[in-house]
């Protein structure tokens, strides 16, 4: 049986809420401050030592020769008495992008979470160690039925915008469980859009469990590995890769989105060489735009795996 002690904050493993997403920055303060490489010439982390106009407020110094007279600072000069002229650093955020698969197939759990709660826990660490670090954060959450984009934005704008499209993409998915009108190539689609949505420099998330993804994903994440920055995570259950022990006999009946079927110890061993035929797919194509994702189990919390975060 589960306690609440077991559970993340905040979480009961099935619905997903705002206050377990939020308690995640916690998370995301546990991870190292690391500096991804940039693709594009103006994409980083910090801001850059260039000085000039720009956004950020940097120092009042002396007016010099040449200086722009539109950024003479009038207030210093009145109560001085000589010119003084503001600086700005000029702001260098690199756009974050979560790729978010929320299929139905991700609806699946057999001991602590949900596949799919456990994607929005990542999801919404990563977002938080990306406005930590000062960065843009987007997103694109991709269900059977829609995609919805945010663009990336900065501070808590992109967070709290991230945080309340799981949330509510989360309960419509719970919601419409058993809706068999859904496009059989969504996850196609959505990497259609995902390499249109993302920006020369960006640092791209796939979190999936991997089970919609076809070897047709790969032309569409070939040409976005071109010009963006490319991780994955794959979000996997105990029961689905044979790490949960079981008793010698048994009926276990599971649902795997709109689909029912009771597993024995005869039928187990069949369906889960076809659960491990899928992950090895998606590892397939992730190794052919050469990217190798960290596997994330959604029978234990994510606060026990955070050294997969840090890599």
């Amino acid at each position: 049986m589960i306690t609440e002690q077991q559970l993340p904050l905040f979480a009961n493993g099935l619905n997903l809420t705002e206050k377990e997403l939020l308690a995640c920055q916690n998370l995301a303060k546990a991870l190292p401050n690391v500096n991804h490489r940039a693709r594009a010439a103006l994409a980083g982390h910090r801001s850059s030592n260039i000085k000039g106009r720009g956004m950020e407020f940097a120092e009042v110094r002396h007016y010099q020769q040449g200086d722009d007279v539109r950024s003479i600072d009038w207030r210093v000069t009145a109560r001085t008495g000589k010119p003084h002229t503001k600086l700005f650093v000029e702001e260098r955020e690199r756009p974050i992008l979560l790729f978010v698969d929320f299929s139905h197939s991700q609806f699946f759990g057999s001991q602590l979470l949900l596949q799919s709660v456990q994607t929005a826990h990542i999801a919404a660490t990563l977002g938080w160690q990306a406005i930590q670090h000062g960065d843009r954060l987007g997103a694109l959450v991709a269900t059977e039925t829609e995609h919805v984009e945010l663009k990336p934005k900065s501070r808590r704008h992109g967070i709290l915008q991230l945080i309340s499209t799981l949330n509510e993409l989360h309960q419509h998915q719970l919601d419409n469980i058993d809706d068999e009108d859904y496009q059989p190539d969504h996850v196609f689609n959505a990497c259609m859009r995902l390499k249109r949505l993302a920006k020369p420099g960006s640092l791209v998330w796939i979190v999936s469990d991997g089970q919609n993804f076809t070897p047709e994903c790969v032309a569409p994440l070939t040409e976005l590995k071109r010009h963006c920055e490319v991780k994955a995570f794959l979000v996997t259950d105990p029961l689905r890769t044979g790490e949960l022990p079981l008793p010698k006999q048994f009926s276990l009946p599971i649902k795997q989105g709109k689909h029912k079927t009771v597993l024995t110890r005869h039928s187990y061993q069949e369906w889960l060489s076809s659960e491990q035929q899928k992950r090895q797919q998606f590892l397939s194509i992730m190794q052919q735009i050469h990217v190798y994702p960290n596997i994330i189990d959604a029978g234990k919390k994510l606060s026990e795996q955070l050294e997969h975060l840090r890599q």
